[in-house]
């Protein structure tokens, strides 16, 4: 990868002078260190043409010693649709501030997902779906992932898709319970669910051994 970082930036961070000294080059090295990321521009060099879906916007209000304040609170999703995604919200008194504002959290929130070919009705080897079963849940709602057998798509609701396509996952069973019509807690809990994929990974030998069920 090429060193070719805006003109202004200048790292806070450990993270970010290893970055632009070129010590780390890739997301997932950046991510292995353990270091904080702190600073957007990290990922602005490492995940190039990053893309970003805006999930929800809705107005909160909120009574102050000075009356009635209104601001607007913004559900974010961002990723390369490779394998990298992040989640956040934020709020503002103007739309266009609170969407950048979540869109900077999203990238700090970044994580490395682990896909792979984790259903037995499939054992194509590629890195199509979740490579395990894995649960999430934010408030009332819970979204349970299962891995896919190739060609299946996406079967799961609008919000979810979303969350599921910026990250690469093409096949995928996902079951849900709990108000879903609550887009915040069901994209929180699809990007959690996802989460646990990468704190739990599961070494490649281990994903091409297969059990079979009499």
């Amino acid at each position: 990868m090429s060193n070719n970082y805006n003109d202004g930036w200048v790292p806070r961070t450990r993270l970010g002078r290893k970055v632009q000294d070129g010590e780390i080059d890739s997301m997932e090295q950046a991510l292995q260190t353990g270091l904080p990321l702190k600073e957007a521009e990290v990922v602005d060099q490492l995940l190039p043409g990053l893309d970003d879906e805006v999930l929800d916007i809705n107005m909160v209000q909120r009574m102050t010693d000075s009356g009635r304040r209104v601001k607007f609170r913004c559900v974010v999703a961002v990723g390369n649709r490779d394998g990298f995604v992040g989640y956040a919200e934020a709020r503002d008194d103007q739309v266009g501030s609170a969407i950048q504002k979540a869109i900077d959290v999203a990238k700090l929130n970044i994580i490395d997902v682990s896909r792979g070919c984790g259903s037995w009705e499939c054992g194509c080897g590629r890195p199509h779906t979740v490579a395990l079963k894995t649960t999430g849940k934010a408030g009332s709602v819970e979204v349970e992932l299962l891995p896919a057998p190739r060609g299946l798509g996406l079967a799961g609701g609008e919000t979810v898709r979303n969350v599921l396509e910026l990250a690469g996952i093409e096949d995928i069973w996902t079951r849900s319970s709990g108000n879903t019509r609550t887009t915040v807690n069901f994209a929180k809990a699809t990007f959690l669910a996802l989460r646990n994929t990468a704190e739990a990974r599961v070494p490649q030998h281990a994903l091409e051994q297969r059990e079979v069920i009499e």
